[in-house]
């Protein structure tokens, strides 16, 4: 049974409302670590280098932090879960940021930099990595400060890094198919010039613009806060005056 309270509250403030987010989450974690569960380099969505042999076991374990720090991540952005166990917040965060953002991102940054996909995703990665790491300790930093609006906002900007890897794999299909056709065209028949574009495109767009929309949702955000406050204030004032004039017809009355 709905109580009345659920009735007036925002659906992002109920039990249940992460449901959608966490199974999508989910759903992507199995897709990304079913090639890996066997430990066959043969089975690798990236072709290791066959001159680096620490490439795939540095790859599984990226794989598995990013995975955790997906998962942990829905959590930490359910505001049931902040608001009535704040201390299950507090222990998974710990374990988002270091047991998921940092080995994966540490481990992203290495990875990245020599992808066989070209330079132009690899100036992504680098600069994606460097950027999920620098938004969760900030965040992580400003909650060990109690500045908690601030570590929600870094928290958000980290949140989207996270998720990015999701809207990158979309981007990837939007653009083998939108380029295909210009296989013997524009690429000459070179397929791995292809890869390489589809790759860089993909890799640029899939974490630019979750993180430009979450600065536009901060913003919005704070706007309304703003327009909150100035709201209250103003209807502070009439009670004020009210009261005060009240008290003072009191003071003025006889007393009996």
């Amino acid at each position: 049974m709905i109580s009345a309270a659920d009735t007036v509250r925002p659906w992002s403030q109920r039990p249940w409302a992460v449901a959608p987010l966490a199974a999508i989450a989910l759903a992507f974690v199995v897709f990304a670590l079913w090639p890996y569960a066997s430990l066959d380099p043969g089975r690798s969505r990236i072709p290791p280098p066959a001159d680096a042999p620490v490439y795939y076991p540095l790859l599984v374990a990226h794989v598995v932090f990013g995975s955790t720090a997906m998962l942990t991540c829905c959590l930490q952005v359910w505001p049931w879960l902040r608001r009535r166990h704040p201390g299950v917040h507090r222990a998974v965060g710990r374990l988002y940021t270091f047991g998921g953002v940092i080995p994966a991102g540490l481990l992203g940054l290495t990875l990245g930099a020599v992808t066989p996909f070209g330079p132009v995703i690899r100036a992504s990665n680098v600069l994606l990595a460097l950027l999920w790491l620098f938004t969760t300790t900030a965040g992580y930093r400003m909650a060990r400060q109690r500045r908690f609006v601030e570590h929600r906002r870094w928290m958000v900007r980290s949140f989207a890094l996270t998720m990015s890897i999701i809207t990158n794999r979309i981007w990837a299909v939007v653009w083998f198919l939108a380029l295909s056709p210009q296989l013997q065209t524009t690429f000459g028949g070179n397929e791995a010039l292809m890869v390489q574009a589809i790759a860089g495109l993909s890799g640029w767009l899939g974490w630019t613009i979750p993180l430009i929309a979450a600065e536009w949702w901060l913003d919005g955000s704070r706007a309304r806060q703003s327009v909150r406050e100035r709201s209250n204030s103003r209807n502070v004032r009439p009670l004020a005056a009210s009261s005060a004039s009240s008290g003072a017809g009191r003071q003025r009355s006889p007393c009996c």
